[in-house]
This record gives structure tokens, C-alpha cells and sequence, in this order.
């Protein structure tokens, strides 16, 4: 029995080789361009950049609201004038009356004369004198006492008063007694007599 050895095959391993190749030449180029590309950025310049603040503009402010629009004064309202009516007279219809004589007028009488009157005359002279009381002629008693007299139809006293009193009760009584029992002459209308009331001063004097 025979023992023959394999043949090894060599395309392995030029691939291993080769591709170790590859990586050795591209990790040289990758060093070299790297270190050139940071000598480059260091070589060149610095630029510095001032950013300004990016100011915002201001807000928008509203537009004023507009104006109230003008109303225009309105015309003012028409009246229309009033309508006058003209009323033309209507002519009255001729009528024909009745002619009526009337009588003539009954004269009419004259109006009556007022009555003639006189008052009643009352005269302490057509008396007799009142006596003087003795009292007052004692206390020395006068003055003058106003009596008032009805007289009648006849002339005689009705009624008698005193109107104003002389300042003596005595006095006034005794006046009043004496000048009533007279008789007078009465008061007159038209010529005929008639009761009336008439006045007289009677004056107490010591002598």
C-alpha cells in the first residue's frame, strides 16, 4: 500500500497575500490624505462671522377705525298750504211780503210825578214845659236828651224813645213823659197824612 501525499494548492494563499496588500496600501493612503487634509484646514485662514440679533419687526398696529360717516341734515317736510275755499254768496230768491199796516202807536202816558212827601213838625214850643225834677234841681242836673216820636195820622204819639240820653235817668224820663202827651202835626204824602217817626232835642237849662 502506498502512501502519496496530496498536492497543496497555492491560489489560497496568493489571495490571502494579495488582499493583505490591498488593505497595508489603502490604510497608507488613507493616513497620507488624512494628514494632508488636516494640515490644509489648519493652514487656512480663520473667518469669523458676527451674526447680528435678527431684530423682529413690532407688531402691526390696528388702522384707526374710520370716521362716522356725515348724515346729512334732512330737508324738512312739506306741508302743503291750505286749501281756501271762496263761498260765493247765494243770491236769496226774491220773496214777496205781505204789507200789514200796523195801528198806531197808543201814546204812552208820561211817567207819574214822585209823591210829595213832608215830614211830621215836632215843636216843643206847642207843649208845656216839662217840669224840672226837684232832684236834679238839687243836684244840679242838665244837659240836652234826644227823644224820638210815632207820630199818628192824628198827630198824637204812639210810641216814644230815647235816642241820646242828656247823662240823667231823671232828666230823660221826665222829657220823655211830658213831650209824649203832645200833639204834633203828622207827616204828609200828597196832601194826605201819614204815620212817621220824627226826632226832637229837648235842652234841660236851670233858670
Amino acid at each position: 500500500m502506498s502512501y502519496a501525499h496530496p498536492k497543496t494548492s497555492s491560489r489560497p494563499l496568493v489571495a490571502l497575500v494579495a488582499v493583505g496588500i490591498f488593505h497595508v496600501l489603502l490604510i497608507y493612503a488613507l493616513m497620507h490624505g488624512l494628514a494632508r487634509k488636516i494640515v490644509e484646514v489648519v493652514r487656512a485662514p480663520l473667518e469669523t462671522k458676527i451674526i447680528e440679533e435678527i431684530k423682529r419687526p413690532p407688531p402691526e398696529q390696528p388702522p384707526p377705525p374710520p370716521p362716522p360717516p356725515k348724515l346729512a341734515t334732512p330737508p324738512p317736510p312739506f306741508i302743503p298750504p291750505p286749501e281756501v275755499q271762496i263761498q260765493v254768496p247765494v243770491q236769496p230768491a226774491p220773496t214777496i211780503t205781505a204789507v200789514v199796516q200796523t195801528p198806531p202807536a197808543v201814546p204812552i202816558a208820561p211817567p207819574a210825578a214822585p209823591a210829595q212827601r213832608t215830614a211830621a213838625v215836632v215843636d216843643a214850643r206847642g207843649c208845656e214845659k216839662p217840669p224840672y225834677p226837684a232832684a236834679s234841681l238839687r243836684a244840679n242836673e242838665r244837659g240836652i236828651v234826644r227823644l224820638s216820636f210815632l207820630i199818628d195820622v192824628d198827630g198824637k204819639v204812639l210810641e216814644s224813645k230815647v235816642e241820646r240820653s242828656s247823662g240823667y235817668r231823671r232828666l230823660d224820663e221826665a222829657a220823655r213823659a211830658a213831650l209824649g202827651a203832645c200833639k204834633f202835626r203828622p207827616a204828609t204824602v200828597d196832601g194826605r197824612p201819614e204815620r212817621a217817626w220824627a226826632r226832637i232835642d229837648y235842652d234841660w237849662k236851670i233858670q
